[in-house]
Order: structure tokens, then C-alpha cells, then sequence
């Protein structure tokens, strides 16, 4: 009956491929998973960590490829190869410990915090070419390149990244109350204090301190099982939790779509009021206000009662410019847009945070620039270019958006193509559809919905009321 360590060095190569495989599974599902757009500081410093996940993966694939190619290279060829493999380890932990660096929350950074990566790759490069230079194919001058590298870079890289994620997630994950989220981050944070022992102090046997007496030989020795067992089973935890915590990504977009919703909603409900104050209060408070006044031209204006018709004139006429001021505030969020051009209305629109950060937005214009519109027409044009916009984030599932906008002569033409799922066969106009139809008559225009490659909105407004 075998041992566990020669059960083990039996199958070195299969846990090699897989030890290789889980980093390189890290590296791949950080890099599909983040979001460029996305506003969470956590996506400016992932790449990093999708960087080191591939070069390290890279790196343990080395060692088990790399020495079958012996067979088939001369002795040139080798030591090239060797030389790569050693500085694909070294950059696979500058890369970590830059993320470590990056992901650190600001108020713990020190000026000239992200040169000390550079710093230490150099002074790892000095001592394994300079001052214990070597030949790159012998197995001596390897494993001291191997354990410099894990001293030097690997476990500071690892500790560091540790103690980021942790401080991260403490301070900018937790606020945002999704506990399962943070307890994956705070796991993949302490297996990565853990793979700073593990992959950054158990090093190959060398014959300087602290690697004469804590290596792969000895710690095998010790607990009967290598330590590339407990690395292997090390990153498949940070790979999992990782690539689970990752979701704080999906989730971002569903509170931003979730708020668009809100948003679109409010303004609606605004845009309704609004109608409702000018087109009922205001007027029946106006209308009431001529009658009193008639009342009071023929009243005595010496008479009581010529007296309170004054007063009930002046407080009508109050009355109606408190409506006008609560209209105005209803369209507060529309305010801006009679100082520019609809050219220039329509660039901001692909500019929104609201629809970038989720799509890819291109705006095509060619406007006439003596043609202009009056500000209640391009309100409403806006509100349904939004509403478009909105429909296309909450429903249809596509990557890019494509506005153009064009002079028809007597009318401005737009079209509006994204490459979503297109409306579906059966569909009954919701608010938002009829909020946009609504709006196109009050343009006196015509809007149609056609299912051509995803789904094309053409609207045709006349220029002028």
C-alpha cells in the first residue's frame, strides 16, 4: 500500500494541470466578469488580479510542460524557456501584489506606494541575474530564482492582497448590504493570507535562510502530504469565492436598471400632474379669477363687498402664480434644454450614466442648424427618446444602441436601433409605450415600432408646434 506523499508524487502532473487550471479559471472569470463601466472602485484594480490568475496559471502549466520539451529542444531553446518560466513567476506576483496595492482603500496609501511593485521585481531580477547569476538550465540556479521570487514579491504580494480585500470590503462592499457578497470576499480574502504561506514561504530546498529548513522537501517530510496539495486546494477556494463575489457586479446593474425604473416613473407621474395643474387647476382658477373680476367692475368699489372682490382678485391671482411656480418644478428635471442644440441634447443622452454603463451608445446626427425647436417640443421629444432608452436597458437584453437623427424637411426624423430581443409577438402597450405614443401626438408626429435586428423606433416630429 502506497503512501500518501508517493500517492501524490505519482500524480504530480495531474494536480500540476489542475493547480495551473484554477488560476487560469480565476484569471479568465474576473476578466469576463468585470465591468468597465461599473462605478465600484473594486473594478479598477480587478484586472490586475484576472492578471496575475492567467500568468500564474501559465506558470504551474510551465512546470509540467516545459520539461517534456526536453526531449524534443536543444540545450538554447531550453534555457530560453526556463528563463521565461522563472519571470512569468515573478510577474505573476507583481501582479498580485499591485492588487493588493490598488485595491487598498486610499486613506492607507503612502506617496509613491505603487513604485515599490516595480522596485521589487527589479531587485528580484538583480539578485537572481547578477549577484547569484547561473545557468538557466540548471536546477540549482531554478529553484533559487523560484524561492527569491516567493520571499521577495509572492508573499508580501499575497499578504498585502489579503489585507486590501479585507479593508476593501470592510469599507466599500459592506455598506452596500449584501451579506453573502462580503462573507465571499472575506473568505477569498483569508485564503489568500493563507496562500501567502503555503505559495509564498514554502519554497524549493536552497541553501540559504529561510529555505534550508522550511521547503517542499521538509514540509512533505513533516505533514506527509506537498504543498502544492494545499495551494491546488487554496486557489480553487479564492477562485470560487471570487468568482461568487463577482456577482456584486450583476447586482450593481439591477439596482441601476431598478433605479432608471424609479426614475422613469417619477418623471411620468411629474409630466401627469403637470398636464393636470395647467390643463385643469390653472385654468379653472383663471376662469374663476375673470368672474370675480367681472363681479368687481360692477360692484361699488367703496362697498364691502367691492372691497373683498379686490382682495379675492389678488388672492386668485396668487393663487395662480403658485400653480405656475409648483408646474415649473414638476419639469425641474427637463430645465436646461432651451439654451442647446438638439444636436447637442442628443450626445448627452448617449453620455448618461444611466445608459452607458450598460450599453455601448452612438449618436448620429446631421440637424440643420436654421432649423430650431421650440423647448416644450424638445422636452417631449426627450422624454421619449429617454423613455426608448429605458425600455431598451429594462427589456431587451442588448449590448449597443444606435440613435440617428436627420432633417426630413418639415419634420425631424430619428430612429432608434438597439440588437435586443425585439418587442414580442402578443404585447400589450404598457405605460411606457403609451406614455410614448401619447407624447408623439401631442408633437402632432408619428412613431412606429418595428421588430429588424432587435427592435427599430422611428419617430417623425414636425419642426415647428
Amino acid at each position: 500500500m502506497i503512501t500518501f506523499s508517493e500517492f501524490f508524487k505519482l500524480n504530480r502532473e495531474i494536480i500540476l494541470f489542475v493547480y495551473g487550471l484554477v488560476f487560469f479559471l480565476l484569471g479568465f472569470a474576473v476578466i469576463l466578469q468585470t465591468r468597465r463601466s461599473s462605478r465600484l472602485e473594486l473594478a479598477r484594480s480587478l484586472r490586475w488580479l484576472a492578471a496575475f490568475g492567467i500568468t500564474h496559471g501559465f506558470y504551474e502549466w510551465g512546470d509540467l510542460f516545459i520539461p517534456i520539451q526536453g526531449e524534443y529542444l536543444n540545450d538554447a531553446t531550453m534555457k530560453i524557456l526556463y528563463l521565461i518560466h522563472k519571470v512569468l513567476l515573478a510577474v505573476s506576483f507583481a501582479c498580485l501584489l499591485e492588487f493588493g496595492i490598488v485595491v487598498l482603500p486610499a486613506s492607507q496609501k503612502t506617496r509613491g506606494f505603487h513604485g515599490v511593485t516595480l522596485a521589487l521585481f527589479f531587485f528580484w531580477a538583480i539578485l537572481v541575474f547578477v549577484i547569484f547569476p547561473g545557468d538557466f538550465n540548471d536546477l540549482k540556479w531554478r529553484w533559487n530564482a523560484n524561492a527569491l521570487a516567493r520571499y521577495l514579491i509572492g508573499f508580501p504580494g499575497s499578504m498585502l492582497a489579503a489585507f486590501g480585500l479585507r479593508e476593501h470590503t470592510f469599507q466599500r462592499i459592506h455598506p452596500l448590504n449584501v451579506p453573502k457578497i462580503v462573507r465571499m470576499f472575506q473568505i477569498a480574502g483569508v485564503s489568500l493570507g493563507i496562500y501567502a504561506i503555503v505559495g509564498g514561504i514554502i519554497v524549493p530546498p536552497v541553501s540559504f535562510f529561510p529555505g534550508n529548513l522550511l521547503n517542499v522537501e521538509t514540509f512533505t517530510a513533516w505533514v506527509g502530504i506537498p504543498p502544492l496539495v494545499f495551494r491546488s486546494i487554496v486557489g480553487t477556494v479564492i477562485a470560487f469565492t471570487l468568482i461568487r463575489a463577482l456577482e456584486i457586479f450583476e447586482l450593481e446593474t439591477e439596482r441601476r436598471i431598478e433605479q432608471l425604473e424609479q426614475q422613469q416613473i417619477i418623471n411620468a407621474e411629474h409630466e401627469r400632474l403637470a398636464r393636470d395643474l395647467h390643463d385643469g387647476a390653472i385654468q379653472k382658477v383663471y376662469t374663476a379669477g375673470l368672474l370675480v373680476e367681472s363681479a368687481e367692475r360692477i360692484a361699488d368699489p367703496k362697498s364691502e363687498l367691492g372691497k373683498r372682490l379686490k382682495r379675492a382678485v389678488g388672492v386668485l391671482s396668487d393663487s395662480i402664480l403658485d400653480l405656475r411656480r409648483n408646474l415649473s418644478d414638476l419639469h425641474a428635471h427637463t430645465k436646461g434644454t432651451e439654451s442647446k442644440p438638439l444636436a447637442e441634447l442628443l450626445h448627452e443622452v448617449a453620455l448618461n450614466p444611466n445608459y452607458n454603463a450598460l450599453l455601448k451608445v452612438s449618436v448620429q446626427t446631421d440637424l440643420p442648424d436654421d432649423k430650431p425647436m421650440s423647448e416644450r417640443r424638445v422636452v417631449h421629444l426627450l422624454a421619449i427618446i429617454h423613455e426608448a432608452m429605458a425600455n431598451t436597458v429594462r427589456h431587451a437584453k442588448a449590448e449597443r444602441v444606435e440613435i440617428q437623427a436627420k432633417d426630413g424637411g418639415e419634420a425631424l426624423l430619428i430612429r432608434i436601433q438597439d440588437n435586443g430581443n425585439g418587442l414580442p409577438s402578443e404585447l400589450k402597450d404598457g405605460y411606457g409605450l403609451r406614455n410614448m405614443r401619447d407624447r408623439t401626438r401631442l408633437l402632432n408626429g408619428r412613431i412606429e415600432f418595428e421588430n429588424n435586428m432587435g427592435l427599430l423606433v422611428t419617430l417623425e416630429v414636425p419642426w415647428k408646434d
